[in-house]
């Protein structure tokens, strides 16, 4: 379903991806992991039209984002770190203007906003302003709308981020239903590593821009001889996932100035 091949995105002097490969298969969670600075976000950029490669190649569902974006966008939905519900409306308008966005035919965007509020425990709300909700509500109405125009990729970013154990532990139950149901293929990022250990199939790690392990959390686990995937994680890196070196900082500050600066 996602299929990455010597991945490279440079930035003037700075690399961000340096020649990084990896598939994902239908229907699996994977959770890509890496520090801050690691290359996470530029990734999921490149994954997601935001960003061309600078050499390499991404397939979605057999497309080519850079060739074919408006086809690749409809095959896949994304929750970003930040926000972006509109807190003025309520549940079920949000969850309206995405079908509408997104071409769902009315009578099946209905049932289908129904269903998945239902199943993501939203439904008594629906006609409440969405700046009322919890923290963990607008979460899992935001994955909710994500789903709604039936991708065959999901991107999580950081999706639990801020979240007590309880909603997160709600959302991922959610999560994993659909996975199951509508066979969704799920990438996401995470800073948890119980989520990841927990929740994905297989699980890639990435640090200073290149992929340094790919495998099932057991078998990173089995590899770094640890007993958890934070243990493996920091075998395999060095870093703590929450932590950010100050080379790490001068980079990410080095990527912003230069995304600010249109240079893509």
């Amino acid at each position: 379903m996602i299929r990455a091949q010597n991945l490279v995105k440079t930035f003037d002097t700075f690399t961000a991806v340096d020649d990084v490969s990896f598939e994902v298969a239908e229907g699996e969670i994977f959770a890509f992991l890496g520090p801050n600075g690691a290359g996470k976000t530029t990734t999921i950029r490149m994954l997601t039209t935001l960003l061309n490669p600078t050499s390499g190649s991404i397939e979605l569902d057999g497309l080519n984002p850079a060739k074919n974006q408006n086809e690749v966008r409809r095959r896949f939905g994304i929750v970003f770190q930040d926000p972006s519900l509109d807190g003025d409306l309520t549940a079920w308008e949000n969850m309206e203007i995405h079908g509408v966005l997104y071409h769902v035919p009315h009578k099946a965007r209905h049932q289908r906003i129904e269903a998945l509020m239902k199943q993501f425990e939203l439904w008594d709300r629906c006609k409440d302003q969405v700046k009322k909700f919890s923290g963990g509500m607008k979460r899992r109405l935001e994955i909710a709308r994500g789903f709604l125009h039936t991708p065959k990729i999901l991107f999580l970013d950081e999706p639990t981020l801020g979240l007590d154990p309880q909603s997160r532990n709600q959302l991922w139950t959610h999560v994993k239903k659909v996975n199951e149901t509508e066979k969704t293929t799920v990438f996401l990022t995470t800073h948890y590593m119980d989520e990841a250990d927990r929740v994905a199939h297989r699980v890639g790690v990435i640090d200073h821009g290149k992929l340094v392990a790919v495998g099932t959390p057991a078998e990173l686990k089995e590899k770094t001889k640890t007993e958890s995937l934070e243990e493996a994680f920091l075998a395999l890196t060095g870093s703590s996932i929450r932590d950010e070196s100050a080379a790490s900082a001068d980079q990410m500050r080095q990527f912003a100035k230069m995304w600010s600066g249109g240079k893509r």
